[in-house]
């Protein structure tokens, strides 16, 4: 992503959409004009859900402008979208996948606009503090759970978190990449029942004894499975989570202002109380 494009979109909430189209491929699309009513369609990774919706809820109440809002595993919905999905506004867990679509032309480049941060959610067996989490995880007995890499940005992040564990105890990483098991995110992963959250079903149901995840994800969790613990992520291990803002090229202007409501400050508050991170 370069620089001017950030620093642009982040700088001033009034010229974001400016910034993002400045940014954008070559061909410069008028902005479409919207049929009456049409909802904004926007793409997101399923850690917004919570925040997202409030956000949209807020945003549909100030303005009259419905939001549609689809969530999934963000490498999943860039798939959907390149097949040919009308999204008009992907905001994805990490930059990669809205910077594919950018670089495939008709989307504008990415802007950060949360963070997030990986956590460890644990079963009530397990006694690791964040001190111990790498002797925890490497126990030949504990089922070690991350999302689908490749499909999911929450597994790329585990992924590079192991990338990270030679550095602590050599053979590391080959140890914690053989034994994890890919249990969500994927396009064939098994679905939480409705009404419950994936990472709270996933550790309820035992598929787990400890699972990477977003910490946002993690306290979600626990609030509906309150035995479940959380385990920060020690600093020699952590990775940052970068999420990434992207808007369709000529997309009708009620989506580049909902792209804009999204670094302004009223919703960066919303996703502060849920616990994500400034850009």
């Amino acid at each position: 992503m370069a620089v001017p494009c950030k620093a642009a979109a982040l700088a001033v909430a009034g010229v974001v959409v400016l910034g993002l189209a400045g940014c954008g491929s070559a061909g410069k699309a008028p902005m479409a004009v919207e049929a009456p009513g049409a909802a904004v369609q926007v793409y997101a990774a399923g850690s917004l859900r919570e925040a997202l919706t409030a956000i949209a809820g807020e945003h549909e109440a100030r303005t009259g402008q419905k939001i549609a809002l689809t969530f999934g595993a963000s490498g999943l919905l860039r798939e959907r979208i390149e097949k040919g999905e009308t999204a008009q506004v992907f905001a994805s867990a990490d930059t990669e996948h809205p910077q594919r679509l950018a670089a495939r032309g008709g989307w504008q480049a990415p802007v950060v606009f949360t963070r997030n941060a990986l956590c460890a959610l644990t079963s009530e067996q397990i006694a690791a503090t964040p001190a111990t989490l790498l002797a925890t995880m490497l126990q030949p007995g504990v089922r070690l759970g991350i999302s689908t890499p490749k499909a999911d940005p929450a597994g790329d992040y585990a992924w590079a978190l192991f990338g990270k564990a030679d550095a602590l105890q050599p053979g590391a990483t080959a140890r914690l990449r053989a034994k994890a098991l890919q249990l969500t995110g994927g396009a064939d992963s098994p679905k939480a029942p409705a009404g419950r959250g994936t990472y709270a079903w996933v550790m309820d149901q035992g598929q787990a004894d400890v699972f990477l995840t977003y910490c946002t994800n993690a306290v979600s969790a626990r609030k509906e499975v309150p035995r479940l613990k959380i385990v920060e992520i020690p600093p020699t291990l952590q990775v940052g989570a970068a999420y990434g803002l992207t808007l369709r090229s000529g997309a009708p202007q009620a989506s580049a202002t909902f792209v804009q409501s999204l670094l302004a400050p009223p919703a960066q508050v919303v996703f502060r109380r849920a616990g994500f991170g400034a850009p």
